[in-house]
């Protein structure tokens, strides 16, 4: 039997579609909770793609003579995050609204540049992807914060990323770190210059 918040629903859901919102949502979340929890996810969506297409340049461009360490490290996180966006995509049209994933619509909504190096030593791609890890996860984390008061299943998911992306970043770091602990990349604030200071970082202890 339909309880009297369920009723409620209903009338959110022919309104909200006026108005330009989802002609629906899951259960129990109105029309106006279910596109902003979509919304989220939509720029996270874009992320993750581009996060994504990074990894595969990074795995076809590292050189040097921890080449196949690093080269065979990448893929699987590669792997992983495909599935991320595919898990992601699926929440949003779960949610009533329209997973967009075209080249187009990821290049007009982002906020960042392209990923700024080409053909480089495997310990400058790990400094600056480093780099991009630690903005990645840093937005990834507002995500699931954004998240905890609308959908707790969407906020879960998020969550569960968040501990696969944070292991794919400490299998990064683990190739910067001295024995003491410090990150060659500590005071690094772009890929480039956590490129620069990777190198620079190797050179000096060889």
């Amino acid at each position: 039997m339909a309880s009297s918040k369920g009723s409620a629903k209903k009338s959110t859901k022919s309104s909200g579609s006026a108005a330009g919102l989802p002609a629906y949502t899951v259960p129990s979340l109105t029309l106006d909770e279910g596109a902003k929890t979509a919304q989220i996810l939509q720029t996270r969506l874009h992320a993750l793609i581009d996060l994504a297409l990074t990894l595969k340049h990074i795995h076809w461009n590292v050189i040097g003579p921890h080449f196949i360490a690093v080269h065979e490290m990448i893929d699987p996180q590669v792997d992983a995050v495909q599935a991320m966006v595919d898990e992601t995509a699926e929440r949003i049209a779960t949610l009533g609204s329209v997973p967009l994933g075209t080249p187009g619509a990821i290049v007009a909504s982002r906020t960042w540049d392209d990923y700024s190096i080409g053909r480089a030593s495997t310990i400058a791609h790990l400094g600056a992807l480093d780099e991009v890890y630690r903005g990645f996860i840093t937005d990834h984390r507002e995500a699931a914060t954004a998240t905890e008061e609308l959908d707790d299943v969407t906020n879960d998911m998020l969550i569960g990323q968040l501990a696969s992306l944070e292991q794919f970043h400490w299998f990064v770091r683990a190739h910067l770190e001295s024995t003491s602990g410090e990150l060659s990349t500590a005071d690094a604030r772009s890929e480039k210059s956590a490129a620069r200071s990777a190198e620079a970082d190797a050179k000096g202890r060889a």
